[in-house]
This record gives structure tokens, sequence and C-alpha cells, in this order.
């Protein structure tokens, strides 16, 4: 087997555990990662931050907050990019997160809204901003159907470990074409 059918192997292994999202097999399923492997989810904005995670065990968090929570995570395996260089890899995919969003999200919307209001070291014309924002997308795709099907960018480099292959870096990512959700701004 050639270096490129085995990490595609890994790729389908790690498919089947983000569609079987079976906890009892999340151990084993982190064993998929090198110890120092850097995980950055589409929150990721900085190391150790959000979801940006700098080894396995803190991985583990995104994973299962995945598993629980997350949408259906779709690679799509066929047109994978996959290359190799030695004893290192790097992969491209294209992928689908689809997950049903119904009524509920009114309600959940207004929680956050009431979370923020009292969120402090926020100006109020910073909240009233964000409260507008988030209202107007949550009524302007709710309107549009309950099921969510979201374009995600998949990249990971992986590196062979005692004749295995595990992930070594790995990000996910949505494409946009409006303006990001996070901006910064100079103090």
């Amino acid at each position: 087997m050639t270096a490129i059918q085995e990490i595609h192997n890994l790729l389908q292994i790690f498919q089947n555990g983000y569609t079987c999202r079976d906890l009892t097999q999340l151990d084993a399923f982190m064993e998929l990662f090198n110890s120092d492997v850097e995980v950055i989810g589409t929150n990721g904005v900085k190391p150790d931050a959000d979801e940006w995670y700098m080894s396995r065990e803190s991985a583990r968090e995104l994973v299962q907050g995945d598993w629980e929570a997350w949408g259906d995570l779709c690679l799509d395996l066929a047109s994978a990019s996959i290359h190799t260089l030695g004893d290192a890899g790097w992969i491209a995919a294209s992928a689908t997160v689809t997950q049903i969003i119904g009524e509920e999200n009114y309600e959940s919307y207004l929680n956050f809204v009431k979370s923020l209001i009292d969120k402090p070291g926020i100006s109020a014309e910073q909240k009233l901003h964000n409260i507008l924002r988030g209202g107007t997308n949550t009524v302007y795709e709710l309107r549009r159907g309950e099921k969510f099907v979201w374009a995600l960018r998949f990249t990971a480099v992986v590196v062979r470990e005692s004749n295995d292959w595990k992930f070594a870096q790995m990000n996910f990512s949505f494409p946009t074409i409006y303006f990001p959700d996070v901006r910064i701004f100079e103090k």
C-alpha cells in the first residue's frame, strides 16, 4: 500500500469517527492524532484560545463538542488532495457540515441576548450592534429553512510514527465571501 493510500485510509477512519459519534470510542479515536497535535476549529483565532488546541488532550475537547453538538461532517474523500514527502504528508479536502436548526434557535438567540446585556466590559453601542447583527442573521437564515449545509475546508498535516500515519496539524475553516466574523481593532 502506498503512503497516499495509507493517508486516505486515515481520512476514512477519521470520517467514520465523525459519522458514528460514539463517545465510548473517543479515546481510541484520539489515537489518530500525535501527542503534540495542533487542531484549529472554525472559531480558532489565537493559539490556546477558543478553538485553537495545542495538544491531543486539549483537542479532545473540540472533537467531543463536535460529536455532541455540531452538524454532520462529510469530507469529500474522493477528491481529497493528498501529498507526501518522506514521513510527512499534507491534505486538503472540501467538506460540508449539515445541521437541522429549528424554531428553538429563536429562543436560544434570545437567551444569548440576555447574557450579552449583562456582560461587563462591552459598551452599550457594541452590545446593540451584536444584538442587531445576530438577530438579523437568525431571522434571515431560519426563514430559508431548517436544514443548514455549510461549505467547509479541511486541511491537515500528517506524520508517520512507527509505521502509522497520525495527524500533526488540522484546520477546519468556513469560506466566506462577506466580511469575516472576527475583526481585530487597534487599541
